[in-house]
């Protein structure tokens, strides 16, 4: 899941310092440096459906496990907990490479570690769909998750640093989508696909459209012509982490991206388990066709950005966490509908919140954003493997009425720090 974004990506533009060379990872031979890519021209078409497609194909691998959950812990006789680790062991090591991700690219280049991300998911995909043991499986969904860290730790980095002002709005709200498209995708079409062809078939055919996706945007995207390489200094990119995390108001805004991601993946892991069961036994198509709400939450992003724009994040955040909270509280009602309902106003202020929160961090740190995003992901994505795997505890516990009391509190302190981050006075940003 940023979101990580997401499921959903981190919002600002500036997820790191540099952009994607198409060649070894500098300016192309010839390009004009300093030009930027501009809506209308055939160059931002191109741009914008290699990153669409890549936000698509990199989510959808990600998260297409997620509808699986129950059908694991059938087929491989274990737990709900271990079966979550399918999903908290990808995540958990996304976070981890996150951190070095950005920074290597740096020196290697940002479209050939792009690319290469796309490429060794996609591949590890169709490895893992011919895998007859629980630990291979695991280990080959841990090894997408250092993969995958490819893919989000820059792609932003090469939007804003290659596109025009004017124009990185859209280019960002079409890498965003293509993300949440592929989150809500890859749960819908392989749960389709499993009930007809089987669950090995279904990651089989998204490892194909991951191949697919990557050779699109290995082709479409422009070369770049503002990526300079430079070394990398593992001295200047630990004060640079130190010093955000001294800062007055972004080691809150890591801990709200931990639990909004946390909230949101275990009510979406643990709500198969549930369904499945009487006296709802639904088979894999209804679940899946229950992430399309994920269309309301990728519409709610875009406005609680431009409503957060206008009133001010301080004031929003603790209402998109409030829906949160609501959500969660719907879903333990005994009607399927409300269920669904509760899925759907927990989805949407998951969107509001890490659109806000990835936002606030991208304006707080004037200066090392990249760091200081590749920070905001790490815990993005760490709520999601911790808290996602913690659940299934509370589910052995007490179903899921212990796992909606775990993730209701958890997004109860959500709102607290809210709270907390509406009182601070305007600090003065920190500087590396």
């Amino acid at each position: 899941m940023a979101a990580q974004y997401a499921q959903a990506p981190l919002a600002p533009a500036s997820l790191a310092d540099g952009a994607v060379g198409a060649t070894a990872g500098g300016r192309s031979p010839g390009a004009e440096p300093g030009r930027k890519i501009e809506h209308g021209t055939a160059q931002f078409v191109l741009a914008n459906i290699a990153l669409f497609a890549a936000g698509l194909a990199t989510f959808a691998l990600l998260y297409c496990v997620q509808p699986l959950l129950p059908l694991f812990s059938q087929d491989f006789h274990i737990s709900a907990t271990q079966a979550s680790l399918s999903l908290s062991l990808t995540t958990g090591l996304l976070a981890v490479s996150l951190l070095v991700a950005g920074p290597i690219s740096e020196a290697w280049g940002r479209k050939p570690m792009m690319a290469a991300s796309l490429l060794l998911s996609a591949l590890l995909a169709l490895a893992s769909a011919q895998l007859h043991s629980w630990g291979a499986f695991l280990a080959a969904r841990a090894l997408m998750g250092v993969a995958m860290s490819g893919l989000p730790a820059v792609a932003m980095a090469y939007v804003g640093e290659e596109m025009h002002p004017r124009t990185l709005g859209l280019a960002m709200g079409l890498y965003v989508g293509g993300s949440g498209l592929g989150g809500m995708s890859g749960r819908l079409l392989v749960g389709v696909m499993t009930d007809f062809w089987g669950w090995r078939t279904a990651l089989t055919v998204m490892g194909l459209v991951g191949i697919a996706c990557g050779a699109i945007f290995w082709r479409c995207l422009p070369d770049s012509r503002n990526f300079v390489r430079s070394p990398l200094s593992l001295k200047t990119l630990s004060r640079t982490y130190a010093t955000h995390l001294r800062d007055g108001v972004l080691p809150w805004l890591f801990a709200e991206g931990l639990i909004v991601t946390g909230g949101f993946v275990t009510i979406y892991n643990y709500v198969g388990f549930r369904l499945v069961a009487p006296p709802f036994s639904l088979n894999q198509t209804e679940i899946g066709l229950i992430f399309v709400v994920y269309l309301l939450g990728i519409a709610n992003s875009a406005l609680m950005g431009s409503l957060s724009t206008r009133f001010g994040r301080q004031r929003l955040l603790p209402f998109a966490f409030g829906l949160m909270l609501l959500g969660i509280l719907l879903t333990c009602g005994g009607s399927l509908w409300l269920i669904v309902a509760g899925i759907a106003v927990l989805t949407v202020g998951f969107f509001g919140a890490h659109s806000m929160v990835s936002a606030w961090v991208g304006a707080r740190a004037r200066m090392g954003k990249a760091q200081a995003s590749s920070l905001y992901l790490f815990t993005y994505y760490m709520g999601s493997s911790v808290v996602g795997s913690l659940g299934g505890l509370f589910w052995t516990w007490d179903g899921w009425f212990g796992v909606a009391a775990m993730t209701g509190l958890l997004v109860a302190v959500g709102i607290a720090i809210a709270w907390v981050l509406s009182r601070l006075p305007a600090l003065q940003p920190a500087k590396v």
